[in-house]
């Protein structure tokens, strides 16, 4: 497992740094009631801000939505996504609205996205909290005008070095202070960028000759992979994206199902996620994570100039995703106890075997008016 997960903040009162806006979150989700200001978290990326979001609305009882810029562009899209969430909030439980990347939302790609959003944050129904890297864009403007703004600041050096040794004196590991220093003053207060660099470093998977000094995000990182003029350019993108390497095979993964592609390309790509995906299970169960450095140039088989892929984050429409999310509690129980019988992951089962359930509820093979045992038991023996 990656040390920036495996050592993720549990409580809001895990967390280091920024005591006070924190304290400014809680004391917000405390108060909220209908109508209350969305927030706006600010400050630069690996600082906490999407760990903050989710643990603070687990700790007041909701169950979180999140999105990200790509997710909200479009006017119709907002539409499929939030109003399920906005207009029908009894049968839905207790929900939240997460938007991350919140100033990527406009420019060429804005379908009307960001006027809709504005409208939603202007009369709130439900708790929403945005985040930023920055707000001193012009096209802020509008967002922060009915929205509370909580800045996040970089952390010290000195509390980075405190967080990072007793990082690794939990893993039984050690660096000369040199290296501390350089991993620290590199990091630039990304505490998940200087985590991850700390474990490639204990564990040898190191290639700084190959990385370049822009670290990307999850959709600029397989936007680029894809509009890159040559393999070595691919490469170099591959090592520039800072994410969790599951993380990352999901992002390919959503992408190349998403996209539209001829058969032959769309099975060289999804045999090559395949081997990347068996090779992450092998890293995960022996804890072996010297061959992470096999994992991008295996996904640099993905590369074929001008291919037409672009990030998709999700496989399933926004309508759907939202029935399964909230239409009932079958559906959920069924991927709790197949996940289980099967010896996968909930996010696993998600990923690879609910998209066939769903062709045979298509095709009339799976009635859901059966009961829920009867459907289990089905599947079970479907699926085996």
């Amino acid at each position: 497992m990656m040390w920036s997960e495996k050592h993720r903040p549990q409580s809001i009162s895990e967390m280091i740094g920024n005591e006070e806006a924190r304290n400014s979150l809680v004391e917000w989700f405390t108060k909220w009631k209908k109508g209350t200001k969305p927030i706006l978290l600010v400050g630069p990326p690996g600082i906490g801000k999407t760990t903050i979001a989710n643990l603070a609305g687990k700790q007041f009882g909701y169950d979180s939505i999140s999105l990200n810029a790509s997710d909200v562009r479009s006017k119709s899209r907002i539409s499929d996504v939030l109003s399920p969430v906005l207009g029908n909030i009894s049968v839905l439980g207790s929900p939240m609205i997460f938007v991350d990347e919140v100033d990527g939302i406009h420019g060429r790609a804005d379908f009307g996205g960001a006027e809709a959003l504005i409208k939603i944050l202007k009369e709130p129904t439900v708790p929403i909290i945005l985040a930023a890297n920055s707000d001193i864009s012009t096209k802020m403007k509008s967002i922060k005008k009915v929205v509370k703004i909580i800045y996040f600041r970089p952390l010290p050096p000195r509390l980075l070095r405190l967080h990072l040794e007793n990082i690794l004196k939990k893993e039984g590991a050690k660096l000369s202070p040199g290296s501390l220093i350089k991993i620290i003053d590199e990091s630039r207060g990304d505490i998940r960028s200087m985590i991850n660099s700390t474990q490639a470093l204990v564990t040898g998977f190191n290639p700084p000759s190959e990385r370049t000094s822009e670290t990307l995000d999850v959709e600029a990182g397989v936007n680029a992979f894809f509009k890159a003029n040559s393999i070595d350019e691919a490469r170099s993108v591959l090592y520039s994206m800072g994410i969790d390497p599951r993380e990352k095979i999901n992002a390919f993964y959503s992408s190349v199902i998403t996209s539209n592609l001829s058969k032959e390309d769309s099975a060289r790509m999804l045999d090559v996620l395949s081997e990347a995906d068996m090779l992450y299970g092998k890293i995960f169960k022996t804890q072996e994570w010297r061959l992470l450095r096999y994992l991008d140039n295996i996904l640099l088989g993905l590369y074929k100039k001008d291919t037409p892929i672009r990030y998709s984050r999700y496989n399933l429409s926004w309508p759907l995703l939202n029935r399964l999310r909230w239409d009932g509690k079958s559906i959920k129980d069924m991927a709790t106890v197949l996940a289980k019988k099967l010896h996968v992951s909930r996010s696993s089962f998600a990923t690879f075997y609910l998209p066939y359930i769903l062709f045979m509820i298509k095709n009339k093979k799976l009635e859901l008016d059966e009961t829920f045992d009867d459907i289990i038991e089905k599947e079970i023996e479907r699926l085996k």
